[in-house]
């Protein structure tokens, strides 16, 4: 057994080759899948030249074929094992066909291409798509996939995967084919192919821009008759993301698939979602409040991944917070706008501290954007999706809500069709709101909750409040470096709002290291002022 191997972010280097185009080819048997992958490759020139070798990730499968610049290779040609496809030497471009003989029943991974409860699916994320088919399975590696599935028409009345149907018909001994192509560049971790006889509900969405979109959620059966609220949230989704962020949806068909046995909760693959039941099915009979609100919030969160997350992706997996914590921040929103902002604001808190905030007091502490990892998959955490969203809605109160609006058109504007950093995303958000936040990304790469000690002492002449505030050191955590802190102040009449910021016309107080004490004039006695403001305190 192999020692597990740290990874660490300061060792991330580009790709040595880059796949331009991704066409697969799905040949579904009763025990056995066939999987083509025909790869337009391209050499880095800028990361590899001619003697350096071409290195995929691979799974534990086999392979059939090899077929490179229209050779075809014979076994000794290439190196393979169960985590790695090799080529010696490499033309600058060529054209790679590989074969593989995939067994999705005997998959306990759940990850790649299985079974569950009857249905053929794939969950890809974060390392799933080389369990497919060799490639290099990194975010920062955007192609343009096409996918062909051929199937029995009985067992497999239904094919689906990413994109818009282009193709489809009937072939001889009862199979069928699906042709699907996705024209947007995507990263490996969002292909997805679901096969198997599932009902499902359609409806229609015309965009701003007047397209019609079709709208189609897929379930087993005995299921399809509570997927009505799904559908309902997802045109709120369509429509409130159109209205508030400016985005509008970029295919002609959008997707869901609820699947009983699902393992991932939801995944937000282009075109295609694949959800866990549990999160698309509510029937007014049966389920509570809560179930028909977080069905609308996880359709939600799903759709809003479209723009952030898929059409601006990540450079690296310690970059998840940039679609996690970005995207829970929207679906938030999302849930406030339609429904009450406080009664959302208060749930969101009491999950924060009720989860998040022992997750940062104990040893499972890490920062929001970690500096290394044994395995990705246990990163998908409180702190990189909730903690990670409230730092992004701390830049957005920093900045308000017209400056941080055009800083995610300036964001999208830059980055659609890229691979990108945290980084980048703060950097925009400094060039649309005119305001240095090189103290703010210090909430990125420490962990712990900040403590912030505050006094009060009451100046009866002239009236005021002497205010003293400082950040004690976090009760875990490797650094113990200031965080910038941020408290928004209700405008009553006891503030002088001229001795403030101001954020949206509400006073706003932004706590540095070692600030000055704060002094408030103030036109009553023994005022109380709240300084978290819509932060939440332990």
């Amino acid at each position: 057994m192999k020692t597990p191997r740290t990874i660490y972010l300061k060792d991330y280097i580009p790709p040595a080759y880059i796949v331009d185009t991704v066409d697969l080819t799905f040949d579904i048997r009763e025990d056995e899948t066939m999987a083509t992958s025909r790869l337009h490759v391209r050499r880095n020139t800028d990361r590899a030249d001619q003697n350096t070798a071409l290195v995929f990730d691979k799974g534990d499968y086999e392979i059939l074929s090899v077929i490179a610049g229209g050779m075809v290779l014979l076994p000794g040609e290439y190196g393979a094992d169960d985590e790695s496809f090799t080529l010696a030497k490499t033309p600058e471009t060529f054209e790679l066909e590989i074969t593989t003989r995939l067994k999705p029943a005997e998959n306990t991974s759940l990850e790649g291409l299985y079974v569950s409860g009857g249905v053929l699916v794939t969950q890809c994320e974060s390392q799933g798509f080389r369990k497919i088919t060799p490639f290099p399975d990194r975010p920062d590696v955007m192609a343009v996939y096409s996918c062909t599935m051929i199937a029995d028409k009985t067992r497999y009345p239904v094919l689906l995967s990413n994109g818009n149907l282009v193709k489809h018909g009937d072939l001889v001994g009862n199979r069928h084919f699906a042709r699907w192509e996705d024209p947007f560049k995507k990263p490996s971790y969002l292909f997805a192919l679901v096969a198997g006889d599932l009902a499902h509900i359609r409806d229609e969405f015309k965009t701003r821009s007047g397209r019609t979109v079709e709208l189609k959620i897929y379930s087993e059966k005995d299921n399809i008759d509570k997927c009505g609220h799904a559908m309902t949230s997802l045109k709120q989704a369509m429509a409130w993301d159109e209205r508030r962020f400016g985005l509008e949806y970029d295919l002609d068909l959008y997707q869901i698939v609820a699947i009983n046995d699902f393992n991932a909760g939801a995944m937000e693959n282009k075109g295609l979602n694949i959800f866990n039941s549990k999160f698309v099915l509510a029937d007014a009979r049966t389920a509570t409040d809560d179930d028909f609100m977080n069905v609308q919030a996880v359709i939600g969160h799903e759709y809003f991944h479209n723009w952030t997350g898929n059409r601006v992706t990540l450079k690296n997996w310690f970059q998840l917070s940039l679609k996690e914590g970005l995207t829970v921040f929207r679906d938030q929103e999302f849930s406030s706008d339609l429904n009450s902002r406080g009664v959302e604001r208060i749930t969101n808190v009491r999950n924060l501290r009720g989860a998040q905030f022992p997750e940062d007091a104990g040893p499972m502490a890490h920062p929001v954007m970690p500096g290394s990892y044994i395995k990705m998959d246990n990163f998908y955490t409180m702190t990189v999706y909730e903690k990670g969203s409230e730092l992004i809605r701390m830049i957005h109160q920093l900045l308000g809500e017209e400056k941080f609006q055009n800083g995610m058109c300036l964001y999208f504007e830059k980055f659609d069709g890229k691979a990108v950093t945290i980084e980048n995303f703060i950097g925009v958000m400094e060039e649309a709101g005119a305001r240095d936040l090189k103290q703010f990304r210090w909430w990125y790469t420490q962990s712990g909750t900040p403590v912030v000690k505050i006094s009060r002492r009451f100046h009866e002449n002239p009236a005021g409040l002497k205010s003293p505030l400082r950040r004690k050191p976090c009760r875990t955590g490797i650094s113990r470096k200031n965080f910038p802190f941020t408290s928004r102040w209700p405008s009553v009449s006891w503030i002088k709002p001229e001795k403030t910021l101001h954020r949206k016309g509400k006073p706003c107080l932004n706590l540095r290291p070692k600030p000055k004490p704060l002094f408030l004039r103030v036109s009553r006695k023994r005022p109380c002022p709240p300084v978290s403001g819509n932060f939440p305190r332990r």
